[in-house]
């Protein structure tokens, strides 16, 4: 998949993803790869600065941690980040609707 089509998309993704619990950048780049099938195989340049804005944006913090002996920045939700993916939810559900019926996918 184009990092194109991912465009306006991928904070809401990596918040999905952050949903359950806490990761560090490497087990949310696997988790968007195994959830996708394999489509969404990202680099880490991607993710890293996308954890940052959604950092900045008061979406999700982060803490250092020691994961397999090795220490590494672990992001969790915030309060907000948890809005913010609900009203992405809804803004996906009315924007995919709404396609769908153009297209003629429904």
């Amino acid at each position: 998949m184009k990092l194109d089509t991912l465009r306006g998309h991928l904070d809401a993704l990596v918040l999905a993803v952050l949903e359950p619990g806490p990761l560090h950048g490497y087990a949310i780049i696997s988790t968007l790869r195994t959830r996708s099938g394999g489509t969404l195989d990202l680099p880490t340049g991607t993710i890293y600065p996308a954890l940052r804005r959604l950092e900045r944006a008061e979406y999700v913090s982060s803490d250092w941690s020691i994961v397999g002996g090795r220490k590494r920045r672990t992001y969790e939700l915030t309060a907000a980040g948890r809005r913010a993916l609900a009203s992405e939810r809804d803004t996906w559900k009315a924007f995919s609707n709404i396609v769908g019926g153009v297209l003629g996918t429904d």
